[in-house]
């Protein structure tokens, strides 16, 4: 789960993380409003959506050319000018292209005197089993280009989750990045409140760019923050979850979570339905492997009713870009005949037109057979995985000629 960047900056000045005074703002009067409590007379309007690059992102409704979705202005006039021009309008980024986020709430913050910029950031590391603190003395808009041109300014540090978070860390990031040992006393801070916060409120993610050197006293602070969390863990921060923005995620994957599928919209034209996520995985494999693009992961899981699995099948049909459907299902907790059921009442519901193509295996398989055998329905029976990856694509590929 996402959070706003005035949302995460609350919860990291909790932790004790220097940040500028700022305000959130719906509406333009609220955005003026919100000038009356800063000092000025600099201020920083910035459109909150869930995507990078809002610097640099574009107005679909603006003319080409426009300022981007974070703005420096010298007046509260100015910022309540540039406030009514960017909400309610699309922003498009490099992150969330080409749709876009519709700009519905902005931040005032009170304007910094940079002296630089850096980037710091904290991720689980699944591949050592720790957690990865990342830093460059290079923050800012251009990190991903820095990453990309000239990777040994970014520092990567490992820390032991048993062993916690200690000085050394903090100083080797701190002079691969460049610091003097006064700016790492400084830093220390910083790097002690973003960890206590990660790991207390269950983040998978925090990200803070830039960091940044400002004014004459050369305080390190947090320009822009970023949370992901974990929503495994969201049981145990009820507070975390109400921060939840519903506007900024897909559709699609909010009915999933209602249903307690796990949905992920992806760009191919074969929709998938399958049980265990590691099935899921093969499953979208082999359509690659055969010529075809998956649309979607959905993980029905192990114990999913004839209910969600109607639910699965209506929110895979819902995406204008499937043009066919695989049903691929190892029955072990779940039973063949359960997912016929679904299938087959989704079909019905919605009046499949596109091609289906269905693979069971496992507990009450015969039955599940006979059900889709019986049902009246166009189903494409299938024998194991790969027959089944080569008649979906077959099938989508044919419609495609034929239209």
């Amino acid at each position: 789960m996402n959070i706003h960047e005035y949302q995460a900056k609350k919860l990291l000045k909790g932790f004790g993380v220097p940040v500028p005074e700022g305000y959130p703002a719906f509406t333009a009067d609220e955005a003026k409003y919100a000038c009356d409590k800063l000092p000025g007379p600099i201020y920083v309007v910035k459109s909150q959506i869930h995507a990078g690059g809002r610097g640099k992102g574009t107005f679909n409704e603006l003319p080409e050319g426009s300022k981007g979705g974070v703005r420096v202005v010298k007046s509260p006039v100015e910022v309540y000018e540039n406030a009514k021009e960017m909400l309610g309008n699309t922003l498009v980024t490099h992150q969330n292209a080409p749709d876009g986020n519709v700009v519905k709430r902005l931040y005032i913050e009170d304007g910094s005197d940079i002296q630089h910029e850096y980037y710091l950031s904290l991720i689980v590391d699944r591949a050592t089993g720790r957690i990865a603190m990342i830093g460059s003395s290079e923050g800012g808009m251009d990190i991903e280009e820095v990453a990309e041109k000239t990777p040994e300014k970014i520092i990567t540090v490992q820390i032991d989750p048993a062993a916690g978070l200690q000085g050394h860390h903090i100083r080797t990031l701190g002079f691969g990045m460049g610091m003097t040992p006064a700016e790492i006393k400084k830093l220390n801070k910083v790097v002690q409140g973003v960890y206590n916060a990660f790991v207390e409120l269950d983040a998978s993610q925090v990200e803070i760019n830039p960091l940044a050197r400002v004014g004459a006293n050369d305080d390190i602070i947090a320009l822009d923050a970023k949370f992901n969390f974990d929503e495994n863990a969201l049981f145990r921060h009820a507070d975390i979850e109400e921060l939840r923005d519903e506007d900024e995620e897909d559709e699609f994957e909010l009915r999933a979570q209602k249903f307690e599928l796990s949905y992920v919209k992806m760009d191919g034209t074969i929709g998938c339905m399958v049980n265990g996520a590691g099935l899921a995985m093969a499953t979208m494999d082999i359509i690659k492997l055969k010529g075809g693009e998956p649309a979607n992961f959905l993980d029905v899981g192990g114990g999913a009713t004839k209910e969600r699995v109607t639910e699965a099948f209506k929110i895979i049909l819902s995406d204008p870009s499937v043009e066919g459907i695989l049903v691929n299902i190892f029955g072990g907790i779940m039973r063949c005949d359960i997912i016929a059921e679904g299938v087959i009442a989704a079909a019905k519901d919605v009046d499949l037109k596109i091609p289906l193509v269905v693979r069971l295996e496992g507990t009450n398989v015969e039955k599940g057979k006979e059900i889709l055998s019986n049902s009246g329905l166009a189903i494409i029976p299938a024998n194991d995985l790969e027959d089944a990856a080569e008649k979906i694509v077959g099938a989508v590929k044919g419609n495609a000629k034929a239209a």
